[in-house]
């Protein structure tokens, strides 16, 4: 199965899927603050975000990715990050994943298509769920706290 492959290879070889997210991180012009951070660091960063993949397709405890994003978002705020950098970095983060899954090798036979797609499908809901939970965190930390039932009409 792919998704099994690719927990493999998140797990054993890292650098083969950080390295290219590291280097659009440096040089994209959405994530400018990103620039300005280590190598080291931005490869833990990344990596983390990898490894919270692997859990979620692992043990499929979605639970996990609430808790992983809002404390990434609550970091991010803190650290002065605007939001829009931080969903351009999850995106990076996404969407160079994707690529490597198209180029690596994974996918050899014809049958292995239709499970291409699948985990491109669970990929990109991980990725969505992620971007959804550290934008309500970080939103959260603009927000001033408001009483339960509290909602203002638009």
């Amino acid at each position: 199965m792919l998704a099994a492959r690719l927990v493999q290879i998140i797990e054993s070889h890292p650098e083969d899927l950080t390295g290219g997210a590291i280097q659009d991180l440096q040089r994209n012009p959405l994530t400018p603050h990103y620039h300005y951070l280590s190598y080291q660091e931005l490869r833990s960063r990344t990596y983390s975000v990898y490894l919270s993949l692997a859990e979620c397709i692992r043990r499929g405890n979605e639970e996990m990715i609430a808790t992983d994003f809002s404390d990434l978002a609550v970091c991010r705020y803190s650290e002065t990050f605007p939001l829009a950098e931080v969903v351009a970095a999850l995106t990076a983060t996404k969407n160079h994943l994707f690529h490597f899954v198209q180029t690596s090798g994974m996918v050899d036979l014809p049958v292995e298509l239709r499970q291409e797609r699948e985990l491109r499908d669970r990929i990109g809901s991980f990725f969505d769920k992620a971007i959804f939970h550290a934008v309500k965190a970080y939103e959260d930390k603009l927000t001033p706290a408001r009483l339960p039932g509290d909602v203002k009409a638009a």
